[in-house]
């Protein structure tokens, strides 16, 4: 296999278990403020709701039609209005307390902690994310892998999100890696892919969670092969 001086990671789904680590904070919300006795059937169902609603509104947030601030605190106002809460400053007291707590959980992907220190030695590591600064950061550090990396570039710090050029390109000024000598690795065909292959970078696929990318350079569904084919 090519050997590839700089590895640029997704975060998201990729190294840290988003679906994991929402979850569970989500399910301590739910507890905390008594939801279950206010109309919601249990956890799961509110988290089927908002993780739905909380997908469609990320969309429009990156296609620029909605700010992040409206965006954190309409995903809850929704998901309680589909069971019938309503309650002028609860969403807003739950968006706080989301961003505040999630962000400290530290599940990571199945084998990203082996992955990760079987490769530090041997390439430069770096981090693109769609994502806030406030938050990002914070997940590095509480789920013990901030150290490893060389360059975190999020979203909002760069003003452009995948699949846009701009970031890439970002993300290759800041780390003085050239597009020939990366390899971008991550689970979303339609960001991480579909942009790294447009900027002209080879990109690893890591589809534990979807179907596999045809078109991506190399293709895993665990990171123990990731681990063997950098290696």
């Amino acid at each position: 296999m090519k050997h590839y001086r700089h590895l640029f990671f997704d975060l998201d789904h990729t190294l840290w278990d988003f679906r994991t680590n929402s979850r569970e904070t989500l399910r301590e919300l739910v507890a905390a403020h008594g939801l279950l006795a206010r109309g919601i059937p249990d956890a799961e169902a509110f988290i089927g709701v908002y993780e739905e609603i909380n997908h469609r509104l990320w969309a429009e947030h990156g296609a620029g039609r909605m700010p992040k601030e409206v965006m954190r605190v309409l995903r809850f106002r929704s998901a309680l209005q589909h069971f019938g809460v309503v309650d002028g400053r609860l969403p807003g007291k739950l968006s706080e307390e989301y961003l505040a707590q999630c962000p400290l959980k530290p599940a990571l992907m199945p084998g990203a902690m082996e992955l990760l220190d079987a490769v530090a030695g041997s390439h430069r590591l770096h981090i693109i994310t769609n994502g806030f600064e406030d938050v990002q950061h914070v997940k590095l550090v509480h789920s013990g892998i901030a150290p490893r990396f060389d360059v975190v570039l999020t979203s909002e710090r760069a003003g452009a999100a995948k699949p846009s050029a701009a970031i890439f390109a970002e993300a290759l000024k800041r780390s003085g890696a050239k597009a020939a000598e990366s390899l971008m690795i991550g689970d979303n065909a339609d960001t991480d892919m579909l942009g790294a292959r447009s900027a002209g970078w080879d990109q690893a696929h890591y589809h534990a969670e979807t179907d596999p990318d045809p078109m991506a350079t190399h293709r895993a569904v665990h990171h123990d092969e990731l681990r063997r084919l950098l290696a």
